[in-house]
This record gives C-alpha cells, structure tokens and sequence, in this order.
C-alpha cells in the first residue's frame, strides 16, 4: 500500500470518523452471538443516529435561491466544488416546513444536459450537438438564455433530482441504504426546529469513515475480503459501458446520464485496456471554462481531457483528472479498495485482469451496498411525497 495511507487504528488524538468506527465496535462487542456478521453489522448501524455523522465543511452545506439563474448557480456550485445543491424556494413563507422550502436538487450535468435539450429544440434542423465545434459552449454560456434563465425555470424538468433530506434522527443504515440501493449521491440533513439544512452526507464522506475504521474488529471482519470473494465486480465485463477516446464526449456524458452512472473508462482502440477515465463531475468544465476547447474542431474525449488537464495544471488546481488510471485485481481486498480511493479522492477504480485488460469497475456506491442490507419493509412510507426519480434522470 501507499506510504501515506497508514492505518487510523491508534492514532491520537482521534478524528471524528475515527470515533464512529470505536462507536461501531463497542456496538458490534454486544450483540447477539446467534446473529450472523451481516445481521451484526446492519444492527450496529441501526443503533447509530445520523446525528453524529461528521459535519462537512461549512463550505459544501449550501442551497441555491430559486431565482438564482443557470448561470449563478453554476458559479455557486463551482466555487464551493461540488457538483449538486438543494434549491431553496424564495417564496416559501418564513414559517414553512423544511420540505416546502425546498424544491428539488439542481445539479452541474442536470443543467449541461438541460441547456443541450432546449437549443435542439429551438433549431428546427440542428446540427448534431455532440459533434459541436469547440466554440459551441463558449457561444452558449455567453448567451442571453443562459444568463437569464432562472433555475426554478426549469424545476418541472425531468433532468432534476428529488429533494430527499435525513432528520438528525434517522439511523446509519438508513442513510447507507439510501446511498447505496436508493442511488442518492449525497443527502441533508436538515434540523427541523430550524427548518434549515445543517449537514450533508456524501457516498465519499461515508468511505473516508470507513478508511479511518482500519484495523476495527467489526471493519476487519468485513474488509479483509477480496473482491471476488464479495461478488466484486457486479457487472460483468461484456456489459461494462465505455467509451473511445475518439467520440465526442457530449455523446459520453449523455450516456452516463442516460444509464444513471457517474463515470465511464476510456478505452484504447481495441476496446480492451482503459487508458483514462472521463467522470461525470467533469461536465462542470464544459460550462466553468468553454473558452479552453475554441482551437478543438470538435470535442472528442480525448480532446477534452487533454484540454482539462493543461486547464487544471495552469490554475494550479488538485485532481484526480492529473494523475495516472487507478486500478486494482479481482483478488485485492475491499480495505485496500476503501484506502485507495480514499486516498486519491475518486469516486470509482477499475478491476483489470493479468494483462491489464478491463475486467469491471468498483464504484462508492458497491462498497456501501457490500455493508448493509435492507430489511423487509424497511423503509415504510419513508418515500410518501417524494416523487420518483426517473431511470434517464439519474447520475
């Protein structure tokens, strides 16, 4: 393993991730000897309130006002480096419920994908825009339209996620649950004496957690396993979705969102080995800095990765876009899979083969899935009033 990424067990003083783990471990030290480590497992995170989940940077726990236009929002989520946020109805009386103050989550590839949608249909014979010259996005994020374009516009669109927050009371398991089956990227929080959101839990918060719980009985027990030994990876690798270097990567963004998945290998010309990875936070790019592809006659992936990348290293910026593709084998063990990603801050690693031909992916939302599980009729009428979210909505 990396150098850097000792094991937390033993560390002082503790981080706040670190005391969870401990919390966990005296919880797993009591339960029932009959019951098996999965049930172990889901009972502990069902004792634990969402309440002493860290808080995130101040930062990250923001909304956006309803009548912030698509412009402003993109600068907001930008500049605090997220890629979603919560939409704050401003029209919502002072004493409203949590619920009505909040319209739905607005997010980076929801309004990428959105502003693509409304310019074919204002061009009765448009060109292809996946094949957009690389002044197109310049063009459009100088346009009138996407400037005074108001987010609650576009609050009846499909494109948007429901707005599905945790109250402090709410358990663990509920939240990994919600992360990992229910397919949420992050959730609130919100404290309802104060109507207001006071945290939000991402799937990477929840791994950074469990790479501060190395060497804890309970984590041990469950991340001393290889990867093919918890069905890792699930999907097998004539089913992997991935994409050339050569397409234009508005048709690989597209097909991310269309599938609900949050990144795709990049793939050399015989389709086997990976040679890069184009995720879908990436898209925030398209709309931050267009001017950087005006010299592209067309975007393809491999055109924007390379145009992202001098963009990143000129501004002096940290990414995972910088460094080489992470992978890992099938018999590697999910704690060296936890620490990795933890480590490099990325969202997903890919399982190569001996000749490192692509054999799947390992995504945030596998890992939280191998932990818990969900008991027959968990979850009630949890979701009464939230309205599903559509399959070709989903990232």
């Amino acid at each position: 393993m990396d150098g850097g990424m000792e094991s937390p067990v033993g560390r002082s003083p503790r981080t706040p991730e670190a005391e969870i783990g401990h919390r966990l471990e005296d919880l797993w030290d009591v339960q029932q000897p009959q019951l098996s480590p999965s049930q172990k497992l889901n009972s502990c995170f069902e004792d634990l309130p969402v309440s002493s989940f860290p808080a995130a940077p101040p930062s990250q726990v923001i909304d956006i006002p309803s009548d912030a236009s698509l412009a402003d929002a993109v600068e907001t989520l930008s500049k605090h480096k997220i890629l979603s946020a919560p939409v704050r109805n401003v029209n919502a009386p002072e004493d409203a419920s949590w619920i009505d103050k909040y319209i739905g989550i607005v997010e980076f590839p929801g309004i990428a994908v959105w502003l693509l949608h409304q310019f074919e249909i204002a061009n009765s014979n448009p060109e292809d825009a996946a094949s957009m010259g690389g002044c197109f996005f310049e063009t459009l994020t100088s346009s009138e339209f996407y400037k005074n374009t108001k987010v609650e516009d576009i609050a009846g669109s499909f494109r948007w996620a429901p707005f599905l927050a945790l109250q402090n009371s709410d358990s663990f398991l509920t939240m990994l649950l919600l992360l990992s089956k229910y397919r949420m990227k992050s959730l609130p929080v919100v404290d309802l004496g104060e109507g207001k959101i006071e945290n939000v839990i991402t799937q990477s918060a929840v791994v950074h957690m469990l790479a501060e719980c190395v060497g804890l009985h309970w984590f041990e027990n469950w991340g001393s396993k290889k990867l093919y030994e918890l069905g890792l990876p699930i999907m097998k690798p004539n089913r992997l979705l991935k994409v050339s270097e050569e397409e234009p990567v508005l048709k690989a963004f597209k097909l991310m969102r269309k599938k609900g998945i949050g990144g795709l290998p990049v793939v050399n010309e015989s389709g086997e080995r990976a040679i890069g990875n184009i995720s879908i936070r990436d898209v925030q790019y398209l709309l931050t800095a267009p001017e950087i592809y005006k010299d592209y006659r067309s975007i393809t992936v491999k055109n924007f990765l390379t145009a992202v990348r001098s963009y990143l290293e000129e501004h002096h910026e940290a990414s995972p876009m910088l460094r080489d593709l992470v992978t890992c084998k099938r018999d590697d063990t999910l704690e060296d899979i936890i620490l990795r990603l933890d480590h490099e801050k990325i969202h997903r690693i890919y399982v190569v083969d001996e000749e490192e031909n692509l054999q799947g992916v390992i995504t945030l939302r596998d890992i939280i899935s191998k932990l818990v599980h969900e008991p027959h009729g968990y979850f009630g009428d949890f979701f009464y009033g939230v309205v599903p979210l559509p399959e070709s909505s989903r990232v």
